[in-house]
């Protein structure tokens, strides 16, 4: 098991973020080393420069699949060096997502040592993985793009939830864009322009009241205003002036409807950014069959989006599930309860051997 954490501490350094391309590569060739030490088959996807990294038992097809991102927000370069304090990891990519990286090659690696001892080889794994490198801006060249060639009865995205908790739902992504236009003129004669960023202002502050329901754990739409942008100089009444708004729907929504009313109610032009599915996890067996292993385990829901959401365009039913420490992704005290790992690989291994055995009642009933 410390396997696990020496392979993380390794990956957390580097410094595999969407402007560093180098550390990608670099990240992936250690990836490519490490399964050609194991002596396991795999494909490396190149797509617009994103590598992503495939094992299956046979050739695109698993009877479960691991997916897991090697990609990592910014952060200040002493977060890339890993800290094990309190047994925890601390640094960028300790828990979103890298350990889950680590935990798939090593369950890898214990997989191929015990079908080995069968006289048994990689067409005999009951799971493949699938590890991509870029999760923080889409996945849409990662896991979108390279789960084309999959077919899987299920999926365990390691990448959110907690150990008592297993994800089987999550929201949808509607980024909307508000474009004031304006009429430009001396700042000291404003009754001569437009001031495009008081019409942007008055829009945002009709769209506001369309998103004021509450509920249980916030299951319902929200909104965030993340991006304003306006004026050029402080002299100088603006005549354009924009703000990307980041709204996230439940199965209770409709988008188009949402974007509709948002058109309805402001002057502004109103594009949409982008426009992203639910997470619906579906019905499998496999879910049963992991519940029944963690018996406090509940299933609920998650309002991020993560890769789990392409599953259901390939007809994939999955779950979101992952090691304790998630609340701290992306900041600076972001760490990994390296306890949970342990227990995570415990009960993945033991999930798999009845995965194994199901197939081969299958196979010969």
């Amino acid at each position: 098991m410390g396997e696990v954490i020496s392979v993380l501490k390794e990956l957390m350094r580097f410094k595999t973020i969407a402007s560093r391309p180098d550390e990608l590569n670099r990240c992936a060739d250690f990836i490519e080393t490490f399964l050609t030490n194991l002596g396991v088959s795999y494909k490396r996807v190149d797509n617009n420069a994103i590598p992503s990294i495939l094992v299956t038992p046979k050739p695109g097809v698993t009877p479960v699949l691991l997916m897991a991102h090697f990609d990592v927000v910014d952060g200040p370069d002493a977060l890339f060096e890993p800290v094990e304090r309190e047994g925890k990891i601390y640094g960028r990519g300790s828990v979103d997502d890298k350990y889950a990286v680590a935990l798939s090659l090593v369950l890898l690696k214990q997989w191929m040592a015990k079908l080995g001892k069968e006289g048994l080889g990689q067409e005999h794994l009951p799971f493949g993985i699938l590890l991509t490198g870029d999760e923080e801006t889409g996945g849409y060249d990662g896991a979108r793009h390279t789960l084309k060639s999959v077919q899987a009865d299920f999926a365990i995205a390691l990448d959110g939830g907690e150990p008592e908790q297993i994800i089987t739902k999550g929201k949808g992504i509607l980024d909307i864009k508000l474009t004031a236009q304006g009429k430009a003129a001396h700042g000291a004669m404003p009754w001569l322009g437009t001031n495009a960023i008081d019409i942007l202002v008055d829009d945002l502050k009709k769209v506001r009241p369309l998103f004021e329901a509450d509920g249980p754990g916030h299951w319902h739409k929200t909104l965030n205003t993340g991006i304003i942008q306006g004026g050029e100089s402080v002299n100088q009444v603006c005549d354009t002036a924009h703000a990307v708004l980041d709204i996230r729907y439940t199965e209770n929504d409709d988008p188009d409807a949402i974007l509709a009313e948002i058109d309805r109610v402001t002057i502004s032009m109103v594009t949409t950014e982008e426009k992203e599915p639910l997470f619906r996890g579906g019905d499998s067996p496999h879910l049963q069959t992991l519940l029944s292993l963690i018996p406090e385990a509940v299933t609920g829901f998650e309002h991020g989006a993560s890769d789990a959401r392409f599953l259901s365009d390939y007809g994939i039913p999955g779950v979101i599930w992952g090691a304790r420490g998630i609340m701290t992704a992306h900041a600076t005290d972001e760490h990994v309860e390296i306890e949970s790992i342990f227990w995570m690989l415990d009960i993945l291994d033991r999930f798999m051997v009845l995965v194994y055995d199901n197939g081969k009642d299958q196979k010969n009933p």
